[in-house]
Protein backbone atom coordinates (compact mmCIF):
# COMPACT_ATOMS: atom_id res chain seq x y z
CA UNK A 1 0.00 0.00 0.00
CA UNK A 2 3.04 2.71 0.45
CA UNK A 3 2.71 3.30 -3.75
CA UNK A 4 -0.85 5.12 -2.82
CA UNK A 5 0.80 7.45 -0.37
CA UNK A 6 1.60 10.79 -1.85
CA UNK A 7 5.51 10.07 -1.90
CA UNK A 8 4.93 7.03 -3.70
CA UNK A 9 1.90 8.53 -5.97
CA UNK A 10 4.41 11.77 -6.87
CA UNK A 11 7.16 8.62 -7.68
CA UNK A 12 4.90 7.19 -10.48
CA UNK A 13 3.74 10.58 -11.21
CA UNK A 14 7.74 11.31 -12.51
CA UNK A 15 8.56 8.14 -13.80
CA UNK A 16 5.81 7.42 -15.91
CA UNK A 17 6.02 11.01 -17.11
CA UNK A 18 9.92 9.96 -17.84
CA UNK A 19 9.18 7.31 -19.52
CA UNK A 20 5.95 8.56 -21.27
CA UNK A 21 8.44 11.14 -22.80
CA UNK A 22 11.31 9.29 -23.86
CA UNK A 23 9.61 6.33 -25.44
CA UNK A 24 5.99 7.80 -26.38
CA UNK A 25 7.26 11.09 -27.28
CA UNK A 26 10.48 10.50 -28.25
CA UNK A 27 11.94 13.01 -26.53
CA UNK A 28 15.62 13.31 -25.98
CA UNK A 29 16.37 11.76 -22.61
CA UNK A 30 17.07 15.37 -20.85
CA UNK A 31 14.04 16.80 -22.19
CA UNK A 32 12.08 13.75 -21.32
CA UNK A 33 13.49 14.21 -17.18
CA UNK A 34 13.31 17.82 -17.17
CA UNK A 35 9.50 17.31 -18.27
CA UNK A 36 9.20 14.59 -15.62
CA UNK A 37 10.84 16.76 -12.93
CA UNK A 38 8.26 20.00 -13.73
CA UNK A 39 5.05 16.99 -13.42
CA UNK A 40 6.70 16.13 -10.11
CA UNK A 41 6.32 19.65 -9.04
CA UNK A 42 3.13 20.66 -10.17
CA UNK A 43 1.38 17.00 -8.81
CA UNK A 44 3.08 18.04 -5.27
CA UNK A 45 1.50 21.91 -5.53
CA UNK A 46 4.54 23.45 -5.82
CA UNK A 47 3.73 24.90 -9.37
CA UNK A 48 6.86 25.79 -11.66
CA UNK A 49 9.92 26.09 -9.05
CA UNK A 50 11.92 28.10 -11.52
CA UNK A 51 14.74 28.80 -9.07
CA UNK A 52 14.45 24.57 -8.13
CA UNK A 53 15.00 23.90 -11.89
CA UNK A 54 18.20 26.11 -12.37
CA UNK A 55 19.32 24.91 -9.07
CA UNK A 56 19.14 21.48 -10.41
CA UNK A 57 20.32 22.68 -13.74
CA UNK A 58 24.09 23.10 -12.25
CA UNK A 59 23.75 20.70 -9.67
CA UNK A 60 26.44 18.61 -11.93
CA UNK A 61 28.08 21.22 -12.89
CA UNK A 62 31.80 20.13 -11.90
CA UNK A 63 31.02 17.14 -13.51
CA UNK A 64 30.10 18.75 -16.54
CA UNK A 65 33.30 20.68 -16.73
CA UNK A 66 35.13 17.52 -16.50
CA UNK A 67 33.29 16.03 -19.39
CA UNK A 68 33.52 18.68 -21.63
CA UNK A 69 37.41 19.48 -20.67
CA UNK A 70 38.06 15.91 -21.56
CA UNK A 71 36.29 15.15 -24.54
CA UNK A 72 38.80 18.33 -25.99
CA UNK A 73 41.77 16.36 -24.78
CA UNK A 74 40.68 13.40 -26.95
CA UNK A 75 39.49 15.38 -30.14
CA UNK A 76 43.14 16.94 -29.39
CA UNK A 77 45.26 13.23 -29.03
CA UNK A 78 42.59 12.08 -32.05
CA UNK A 79 43.98 15.24 -34.30
CA UNK A 80 47.58 14.63 -33.96
CA UNK A 81 47.34 11.06 -34.97
CA UNK A 82 48.22 9.52 -31.84
CA UNK A 83 45.21 7.02 -31.28
CA UNK A 84 45.99 5.56 -34.90
CA UNK A 85 50.02 5.17 -34.21
CA UNK A 86 48.82 3.27 -30.94
CA UNK A 87 46.77 1.24 -32.77
CA UNK A 88 48.62 0.60 -35.63
CA UNK A 89 51.89 -0.36 -33.49
CA UNK A 90 50.10 -2.52 -31.46
CA UNK A 91 48.85 -4.90 -34.16
CA UNK A 92 52.75 -4.57 -35.95
CA UNK A 93 54.04 -5.89 -32.31
CA UNK A 94 51.60 -8.11 -31.29
CA UNK A 95 50.06 -9.81 -34.47
CA UNK A 96 51.80 -12.97 -33.65
CA UNK A 97 50.56 -13.13 -30.30
CA UNK A 98 46.89 -13.28 -30.22
CA UNK A 99 46.42 -12.91 -26.52
CA UNK A 100 48.58 -10.02 -25.98
CA UNK A 101 46.75 -8.63 -28.79
CA UNK A 102 43.14 -9.47 -27.71
CA UNK A 103 44.50 -7.28 -24.11
CA UNK A 104 46.26 -4.49 -26.21
CA UNK A 105 43.08 -3.66 -28.31
CA UNK A 106 40.47 -4.26 -25.63
CA UNK A 107 42.41 -1.37 -23.99
CA UNK A 108 42.64 0.77 -26.49
CA UNK A 109 39.17 0.21 -26.71
CA UNK A 110 38.61 1.49 -22.97
CA UNK A 111 41.09 4.15 -23.34
CA UNK A 112 38.64 6.86 -24.55
CA UNK A 113 36.00 5.56 -22.00
CA UNK A 114 38.51 6.34 -19.03
CA UNK A 115 39.08 9.51 -20.08
CA UNK A 116 35.80 11.41 -20.92
CA UNK A 117 33.65 8.93 -19.00
CA UNK A 118 31.69 8.72 -21.63
CA UNK A 119 31.08 4.80 -23.05
CA UNK A 120 29.50 6.61 -26.76
CA UNK A 121 32.69 8.53 -26.77
CA UNK A 122 34.77 5.41 -26.45
CA UNK A 123 32.61 4.04 -29.37
CA UNK A 124 32.92 6.93 -31.82
CA UNK A 125 36.54 7.21 -31.35
CA UNK A 126 39.02 4.55 -30.75
CA UNK A 127 36.19 1.36 -31.29
CA UNK A 128 35.00 2.95 -34.96
CA UNK A 129 39.09 3.29 -35.01
CA UNK A 130 39.70 -0.48 -34.29
CA UNK A 131 36.46 -2.17 -35.86
CA UNK A 132 37.77 -1.85 -39.20
CA UNK A 133 41.38 -3.62 -38.13
CA UNK A 134 39.77 -6.42 -36.28
CA UNK A 135 37.27 -7.43 -38.88
CA UNK A 136 40.42 -7.47 -41.42
CA UNK A 137 42.41 -9.36 -38.66
CA UNK A 138 40.02 -12.18 -38.88
CA UNK A 139 37.11 -11.31 -35.67
CA UNK A 140 33.31 -11.63 -37.36
CA UNK A 141 31.88 -8.17 -37.42
CA UNK A 142 28.69 -8.63 -34.62
CA UNK A 143 31.61 -10.00 -32.24
CA UNK A 144 33.65 -7.23 -32.78
CA UNK A 145 30.69 -4.83 -32.07
CA UNK A 146 29.92 -6.36 -29.30
CA UNK A 147 33.50 -6.15 -27.92
CA UNK A 148 33.58 -2.67 -28.96
CA UNK A 149 30.32 -2.23 -26.96
CA UNK A 150 31.53 -3.96 -23.67
CA UNK A 151 35.10 -2.32 -23.96
CA UNK A 152 33.48 0.81 -23.92
CA UNK A 153 30.97 0.29 -20.89
CA UNK A 154 34.09 -0.83 -19.04
CA UNK A 155 36.15 2.36 -19.73
CA UNK A 156 33.60 4.14 -18.92
CA UNK A 157 33.76 2.79 -15.31
CA UNK A 158 37.16 2.51 -15.22
CA UNK A 159 39.27 5.05 -13.73
CA UNK A 160 40.52 7.89 -13.81
CA UNK A 161 36.97 9.49 -14.87
CA UNK A 162 33.61 7.52 -13.69
CA UNK A 163 30.90 9.61 -13.59
CA UNK A 164 28.53 7.63 -12.73
CA UNK A 165 30.50 6.77 -9.23
CA UNK A 166 31.05 10.85 -9.09
CA UNK A 167 26.94 11.32 -9.49
CA UNK A 168 26.48 8.33 -6.46
CA UNK A 169 29.10 9.95 -4.38
CA UNK A 170 27.91 13.16 -4.84
CA UNK A 171 24.70 12.17 -3.66
CA UNK A 172 25.82 11.44 -0.11
CA UNK A 173 28.61 13.86 0.08
CA UNK A 174 31.31 11.39 -0.50
CA UNK A 175 34.50 13.18 -2.88
CA UNK A 176 35.64 11.39 -5.71
CA UNK A 177 39.07 10.31 -4.01
CA UNK A 178 40.30 7.00 -3.53
CA UNK A 179 38.19 5.06 -6.23
CA UNK A 180 41.41 4.29 -8.90
CA UNK A 181 42.39 0.95 -7.51
CA UNK A 182 38.51 -0.20 -6.74
CA UNK A 183 37.66 0.72 -9.93
CA UNK A 184 40.08 -1.23 -11.46
CA UNK A 185 39.40 -4.42 -9.32
CA UNK A 186 35.62 -3.98 -10.98
CA UNK A 187 36.75 -3.41 -14.59
CA UNK A 188 39.81 -4.84 -15.58
CA UNK A 189 39.31 -8.95 -15.03
CA UNK A 190 36.05 -8.26 -17.09
CA UNK A 191 37.54 -6.95 -20.16
CA UNK A 192 40.41 -9.70 -19.81
CA UNK A 193 37.79 -12.28 -19.99
CA UNK A 194 35.60 -10.58 -22.51
CA UNK A 195 38.95 -9.81 -24.69
CA UNK A 196 38.83 -14.06 -24.31
CA UNK A 197 35.29 -14.40 -25.25
CA UNK A 198 35.11 -12.40 -28.15
CA UNK A 199 38.52 -11.50 -29.51
CA UNK A 200 40.88 -13.97 -29.01
CA UNK A 201 39.50 -17.00 -30.74
CA UNK A 202 39.10 -15.62 -33.85
CA UNK A 203 42.42 -13.52 -33.88
CA UNK A 204 44.07 -17.28 -33.12
CA UNK A 205 42.55 -18.51 -35.79
CA UNK A 206 43.66 -15.73 -38.08
CA UNK A 207 41.60 -15.49 -41.35
CA UNK A 208 43.25 -12.26 -41.86
CA UNK A 209 42.59 -10.06 -44.97
CA UNK A 210 46.56 -9.17 -45.31
CA UNK A 211 46.56 -7.01 -48.06
CA UNK A 212 43.34 -4.86 -46.63
CA UNK A 213 45.17 -5.20 -43.69
CA UNK A 214 48.44 -3.51 -45.01
CA UNK A 215 46.99 -1.34 -46.38
CA UNK A 216 45.24 -0.16 -43.29
CA UNK A 217 48.09 -0.33 -41.06
CA UNK A 218 49.86 2.27 -44.12
CA UNK A 219 47.38 4.63 -43.89
CA UNK A 220 47.32 4.46 -39.66
CA UNK A 221 51.12 4.83 -39.39
CA UNK A 222 51.05 7.91 -41.94
CA UNK A 223 52.07 9.85 -38.54
CA UNK A 224 54.63 8.05 -36.85
CA UNK A 225 54.64 7.73 -32.69
CA UNK A 226 57.16 10.65 -31.45
CA UNK A 227 57.90 11.78 -28.13
CA UNK A 228 56.12 15.57 -28.86
CA UNK A 229 52.69 13.00 -29.82
CA UNK A 230 52.79 11.36 -26.20
CA UNK A 231 53.75 14.23 -24.79
CA UNK A 232 49.86 15.33 -24.05
CA UNK A 233 49.12 11.97 -22.60
CA UNK A 234 52.38 12.00 -20.44
CA UNK A 235 51.74 15.62 -19.30
CA UNK A 236 47.78 14.34 -18.32
CA UNK A 237 49.31 11.31 -15.78
CA UNK A 238 51.50 13.61 -14.33
CA UNK A 239 48.75 15.66 -13.13
CA UNK A 240 46.64 13.63 -12.50
CA UNK A 241 48.83 11.44 -10.36
CA UNK A 242 50.38 14.35 -8.93
CA UNK A 243 47.11 15.28 -7.23
CA UNK A 244 46.00 11.73 -6.55
CA UNK A 245 48.98 10.42 -4.84
CA UNK A 246 50.86 14.20 -3.97
CA UNK A 247 48.37 16.08 -2.66
CA UNK A 248 49.92 18.01 0.14
CA UNK A 249 52.78 19.00 -2.34
CA UNK A 250 50.61 19.20 -5.44
CA UNK A 251 48.26 22.17 -6.40
CA UNK A 252 44.70 21.65 -6.48
CA UNK A 253 44.19 21.82 -10.13
CA UNK A 254 41.06 20.60 -10.63
CA UNK A 255 40.49 17.81 -13.46
CA UNK A 256 39.05 20.43 -15.93
CA UNK A 257 42.03 22.39 -16.06
CA UNK A 258 44.27 19.27 -16.00
CA UNK A 259 42.74 18.31 -19.04
CA UNK A 260 42.95 21.83 -20.97
CA UNK A 261 46.54 22.10 -20.21
CA UNK A 262 47.18 18.32 -21.52
CA UNK A 263 45.29 19.39 -24.49
CA UNK A 264 46.96 22.16 -24.85
CA UNK A 265 50.33 20.61 -25.03
CA UNK A 266 49.11 18.73 -28.34
CA UNK A 267 50.22 22.10 -29.92
CA UNK A 268 53.66 21.59 -29.63
CA UNK A 269 53.21 18.08 -31.35
CA UNK A 270 54.36 19.15 -34.65
CA UNK A 271 51.48 18.52 -36.25
CA UNK A 272 48.69 21.53 -37.67
CA UNK A 273 45.72 21.28 -36.15
CA UNK A 274 42.81 24.11 -36.01
CA UNK A 275 42.14 24.17 -31.65
CA UNK A 276 38.96 26.18 -32.01
CA UNK A 277 37.79 23.90 -34.51
CA UNK A 278 38.71 20.89 -32.26
CA UNK A 279 37.20 22.41 -28.77
CA UNK A 280 33.99 23.26 -31.15
CA UNK A 281 33.54 19.49 -32.28
CA UNK A 282 34.32 18.12 -29.22
CA UNK A 283 31.94 19.90 -27.10
CA UNK A 284 29.49 19.67 -29.55
CA UNK A 285 30.27 15.67 -29.50
CA UNK A 286 29.82 15.97 -25.40
CA UNK A 287 26.49 17.83 -25.66
CA UNK A 288 23.70 15.08 -25.18
CA UNK A 289 26.07 13.92 -22.48
CA UNK A 290 26.39 16.80 -20.80
CA UNK A 291 22.32 17.52 -21.20
CA UNK A 292 21.26 14.48 -19.29
CA UNK A 293 23.41 15.73 -16.63
CA UNK A 294 21.59 18.45 -16.44
CA UNK A 295 18.07 16.69 -16.47
CA UNK A 296 19.23 14.48 -13.91
CA UNK A 297 19.91 17.45 -11.42
CA UNK A 298 16.77 18.84 -12.30
CA UNK A 299 14.82 15.29 -11.82
CA UNK A 300 17.18 15.08 -8.49
CA UNK A 301 16.41 17.91 -7.44
CA UNK A 302 12.35 18.04 -7.42
CA UNK A 303 12.36 15.00 -5.88
CA UNK A 304 14.35 15.92 -2.75
CA UNK A 305 11.84 19.13 -3.07
CA UNK A 306 8.75 17.04 -3.39
CA UNK A 307 9.44 13.98 -0.77
CA UNK A 308 10.20 11.41 -3.50
CA UNK A 309 13.88 11.00 -2.87
CA UNK A 310 13.08 10.21 1.10
CA UNK A 311 10.85 8.01 -0.19
CA UNK A 312 13.25 6.05 -2.69
CA UNK A 313 15.79 5.85 0.18
CA UNK A 314 13.29 4.33 2.82
CA UNK A 315 12.34 1.57 0.45
CA UNK A 316 15.49 0.85 -0.54
CA UNK A 317 16.27 0.87 2.91
CA UNK A 318 13.22 -1.77 3.43
CA UNK A 319 14.47 -4.06 0.95
CA UNK A 320 15.60 -7.42 2.53
CA UNK A 321 19.32 -7.84 2.43
CA UNK A 322 18.76 -11.31 0.15
CA UNK A 323 16.40 -9.62 -2.02
CA UNK A 324 18.58 -6.22 -2.45
CA UNK A 325 21.59 -7.55 -4.24
CA UNK A 326 18.82 -9.30 -6.86
CA UNK A 327 17.01 -5.87 -7.02
CA UNK A 328 20.39 -4.23 -7.43
CA UNK A 329 21.34 -7.07 -10.34
CA UNK A 330 18.10 -6.12 -11.83
CA UNK A 331 16.40 -2.42 -11.31
CA UNK A 332 20.21 -0.87 -11.96
CA UNK A 333 20.95 -2.06 -15.44
CA UNK A 334 17.05 -1.99 -16.14
CA UNK A 335 16.62 1.86 -15.58
CA UNK A 336 19.68 2.76 -17.04
CA UNK A 337 18.45 1.77 -20.48
CA UNK A 338 17.08 5.73 -19.82
CA UNK A 339 20.68 6.77 -18.73
CA UNK A 340 23.07 5.15 -16.81
CA UNK A 341 23.52 8.53 -15.08
CA UNK A 342 20.17 8.73 -14.25
CA UNK A 343 20.20 5.17 -12.67
CA UNK A 344 22.84 5.96 -10.71
CA UNK A 345 20.97 9.06 -9.31
CA UNK A 346 17.72 7.53 -8.69
CA UNK A 347 18.56 3.96 -7.31
CA UNK A 348 22.71 4.19 -6.65
CA UNK A 349 22.17 6.60 -4.04
CA UNK A 350 19.70 4.54 -2.26
CA UNK A 351 21.37 1.68 -2.70
CA UNK A 352 24.48 2.58 -0.81
CA UNK A 353 22.78 4.26 1.72
CA UNK A 354 20.86 0.76 2.11
CA UNK A 355 24.64 -0.70 2.20
CA UNK A 356 26.04 1.55 4.81
CA UNK A 357 28.70 -0.05 7.17
CA UNK A 358 30.46 -1.35 4.28
CA UNK A 359 33.39 -0.53 2.47
CA UNK A 360 31.51 2.70 0.93
CA UNK A 361 33.77 3.77 -2.20
CA UNK A 362 34.05 0.11 -3.01
CA UNK A 363 30.25 -0.85 -3.02
CA UNK A 364 29.53 2.54 -4.92
CA UNK A 365 32.59 1.30 -7.26
CA UNK A 366 30.44 -2.00 -7.63
CA UNK A 367 27.40 0.35 -8.55
CA UNK A 368 28.43 2.21 -10.58
CA UNK A 369 29.95 -0.88 -12.66
CA UNK A 370 26.19 -2.67 -12.54
CA UNK A 371 25.01 1.16 -14.03
CA UNK A 372 26.94 1.14 -16.44
CA UNK A 373 25.35 -2.34 -18.20
CA UNK A 374 21.61 0.59 -18.94
CA UNK A 375 24.18 1.62 -22.06
CA UNK A 376 23.09 -2.06 -23.19
CA UNK A 377 19.79 -2.08 -22.20
CA UNK A 378 16.86 -1.31 -24.93
CA UNK A 379 15.37 0.69 -26.35
CA UNK A 380 18.08 3.52 -26.16
CA UNK A 381 21.05 1.06 -25.54
CA UNK A 382 23.90 3.66 -27.12
CA UNK A 383 26.90 1.83 -26.64
CA UNK A 384 25.20 -1.01 -28.49
CA UNK A 385 23.34 0.93 -31.44
CA UNK A 386 26.53 3.02 -32.20
CA UNK A 387 29.07 -0.24 -31.59
CA UNK A 388 26.32 -1.42 -34.77
CA UNK A 389 26.83 1.29 -36.84
CA UNK A 390 30.27 1.21 -36.78
CA UNK A 391 30.32 -1.80 -38.15
CA UNK A 392 27.93 -1.67 -40.69
CA UNK A 393 25.21 -3.43 -38.65
CA UNK A 394 21.79 -1.94 -38.79
CA UNK A 395 20.07 -4.63 -36.29
CA UNK A 396 21.73 -3.75 -32.57
CA UNK A 397 20.24 -6.98 -31.48
CA UNK A 398 22.64 -9.22 -33.33
CA UNK A 399 25.09 -7.69 -31.64
CA UNK A 400 23.72 -7.42 -28.67
CA UNK A 401 23.09 -11.36 -28.12
CA UNK A 402 26.63 -11.19 -27.82
CA UNK A 403 26.87 -8.98 -24.74
CA UNK A 404 24.55 -10.91 -22.88
CA UNK A 405 27.09 -13.50 -21.17
CA UNK A 406 29.38 -10.35 -20.75
CA UNK A 407 26.73 -8.77 -18.94
CA UNK A 408 25.93 -11.54 -16.94
CA UNK A 409 29.17 -11.48 -16.20
CA UNK A 410 29.31 -8.03 -15.18
CA UNK A 411 26.10 -7.69 -12.80
CA UNK A 412 27.35 -11.09 -11.08
CA UNK A 413 30.75 -9.24 -10.19
CA UNK A 414 29.52 -6.41 -9.49
CA UNK A 415 27.02 -8.07 -6.66
CA UNK A 416 30.23 -10.35 -5.68
CA UNK A 417 32.29 -7.20 -5.09
CA UNK A 418 29.61 -5.65 -2.81
CA UNK A 419 29.19 -8.87 -0.59
CA UNK A 420 32.67 -9.18 0.10
CA UNK A 421 33.24 -4.92 0.29
CA UNK A 422 34.21 -5.87 3.96
CA UNK A 423 36.80 -8.70 3.37
CA UNK A 424 38.30 -7.18 0.36
CA UNK A 425 38.53 -3.55 1.75
CA UNK A 426 40.65 -5.13 4.49
CA UNK A 427 42.81 -6.65 2.51
CA UNK A 428 42.89 -3.46 0.35
CA UNK A 429 43.09 -0.86 3.25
Amino acid sequence: MEWFWPEGALTLVMIGTFVFGAFALKLPIAVAMSLAAVAGALAAGEGFPLRHLVEGTFGYLDTILIIASAMIFMKSLERIGLLEGLAAWLIRRFRNFPLLLSFGLMGLIMFPGMITGSSTAAVLTSGALVSPVLIRLGVPPLKTAAAVAMGAIYGMIAPPVNLPAMIIGGGIDMPYVGFAVPLLICTVPLAAVTALMLLFPSLRRGGQDLPALEAELERMERRPLTFRRFFPLLLLVVLLSGEQFFPQFWPPLGMPLDFLLAAGAALFSGERWNPWETACDAVRDALPVMGILMGVGMFIQIMTLTGVRGFVVVSALAIPAAALYVSIALSLPLFGAVSAFGAASVLGVPFLLALLGRNEILVASALSLIAGLGDLMPPTALAGIFAAQVVGESNYFRVLRFCVVPGILTAAWGVAIIAGAKALAAVLY
